[in-house]
């Protein structure tokens, strides 16, 4: 298995866990919050891939599908575009809400740039510099990782979220 492979497994994976957290929920369903701290089906979805759109295409110049797309005109929701979840108080998160099929949407434009763009990725290419406010400066073999690190949490974070509103009824 090559590096490409190697990445575009592990993105394949995430999008796994993403439908399987999604599908079959209402949207009432998706914004449900377990307590008040607690974020939605539907805000870590949106996080996560807000975050792999982002870091991607910052990582090899492209125009986010976030803004590129459309994808922001979509959802409506009362961010700057440049939110991708990160930092928001609960109040901000409580806002996120959409329907499954807008959410994998998404998700999945997302991941098909992604496998795009990771699709010819070499071993020397992950160590190619893309973000120089880091210290040490961050490659793109750390950034894919961190990604992929992340949004794999946040899936499961969804899937076990979905779990509890299911056997809540």
């Amino acid at each position: 298995m090559n590096s490409a492979a190697l990445l575009a497994d592990s993105f394949g994976r995430i999008r796994e866990a993403v439908h399987e957290a999604v599908e079959g929920l209402t949207e009432d369903q998706l914004a449900v919050r377990i307590d008040p701290d607690a974020n939605s089906v539907a805000w870590l979805v949106w996080h996560l891939t807000r975050i792999q759109d982002d870091h991607l295409a910052g990582a090899y110049g492209t125009e986010q599908l976030w803004t590129g797309d459309g994808w922001r005109d979509r959802f409506k929701l009362p961010f700057p575009a440049e939110a991708t979840g990160y930092g928001q108080s609960r109040a901000q998160a409580g806002q996120v809400r959409a329907p499954a099929e807008l959410l994998l949407g998404y998700h999945d434009a997302v991941h098909a740039r992604t496998v795009e763009l990771i699709g010819t990725v070499t071993n020397a290419d992950l160590d190619r510099v893309v973000d120089t406010a880091w210290d040490p400066p961050v490659t793109l073999g750390v950034r894919l990782v961190s990604v992929i690190a992340d949004a794999l949490q946040h899936a499961g974070q969804a899937g076990y979220v979905r779990g509890v509103v299911e056997r809540r009824g």
